[in-house]
């Protein structure tokens, strides 16, 4: 299997092409077989034994965008959108002459994403912006179980060491609880993040952002991701945490959020309802691997 190696903020993935119907040069009926990418997703991502990453995208064509992606997590669950990983696809498909476009469309299991290439001296994608969509606040669509009338704001969780949370969650297009903390040494990312992604409140999982508003105009983040653990960085998780910041009169509605990986531009315009990411694109190197 042909792969690339890339990472958006230093959250990699294994970047498949598929655009000739093949699993990166092996056989077709890997593309569509879901348990058999289960199982390569968790084995390549593996840091030790495998390639190692977060886990696996692929690239596809579509019948409703220029591009397809569909993604697996390192445990080998299936993604629903990942925003750094909509920023890698940019760059693979233009930098490897895939499209002469420098806005494209990619399909994705959270709707069609719309990507504008930002290209550098070189003649390569530099950054990306991606139009992440529209935020969704109904706890019924995020999906999150909450008391009646609780909304999507301060929902209090509680922990089994008897500590208690609060969280507001929000939707782009995956579930996202965000945490808004004063001091990181306070807080335990991996064991609360480890407990909140997998608590009853979440009946599909969810994604767990820890942020520190700093100003109107910055945010620090960390995140635990669904499947993944914590990674250095999250796209949509990136974007969740901007809006929930504006939305609780935190922050403004445009911030530069830093992560462990880098910086992300998060821009939500409020009379489209719709949210923009703005951040680079990587590729580490190209290779071929066994199956």
């Amino acid at each position: 299997m042909r792969f690339t190696k890339m990472h958006g903020l230093g959250n990699d993935y294994i970047y498949i092409d598929c655009m000739d119907g093949t699993f990166g040069g092996d056989d077709r009926s890997i593309v569509t077989d879901s348990s058999r990418l289960e199982e390569i997703s968790s084995r390549l991502s593996n840091r030790h034994f495998g390639i190692g990453g977060d886990g696996i995208v692929l690239i596809l064509p579509s019948d409703n965008a220029d591009f397809r992606m569909r993604i697996f997590n390192a445990d080998g669950s299936e993604a629903r959108m990942c925003g750094n990983a909509s920023r890698c696809i940019g760059k693979y498909v233009y930098d490897n002459q895939l499209t002469e476009k420098t806005d494209i469309t990619l399909e994705t299991a959270s709707g069609v994403k719309y990507l504008q290439l930002q290209i550098g001296a070189d003649g390569k994608v530099e950054s990306v912006t991606v139009d992440m969509g529209e935020p969704e606040f109904n706890p019924r669509n995020i999906p999150v179980v909450t008391s009646a009338n609780q909304g999507n704001v301060d929902i209090k969780v509680a922990l089994s060491n008897g500590q208690e949370i609060k969280l507001t969650a929000v939707s782009m297009g995956n579930p996202h609880g965000v945490v808004f903390i004063d001091d990181f040494n306070d807080i335990d990312v991996h064991s609360i993040g480890r407990e909140l992604e997998v608590h009853p409140i979440w009946p599909d999982r969810a994604n767990i952002e820890f942020a520190k508003v700093v100003s109107q105009k910055e945010i620090i983040m960390r995140v635990w991701e669904r499947g993944s653990g914590e990674t250095m960085a999250c796209g949509t998780g990136s974007c969740a945490t901007a809006v929930a910041s504006a939305l609780t009169g935190r922050s403004s509605d445009e911030v530069t959020v830093h992560l462990l990986g880098g910086d992300l531009t998060i821009k939500w315009n409020r009379d489209s309802n719709h949210v923009f990411m703005t951040g680079t694109a990587t590729t580490v190197f190209s290779g071929e691997v066994e199956l």
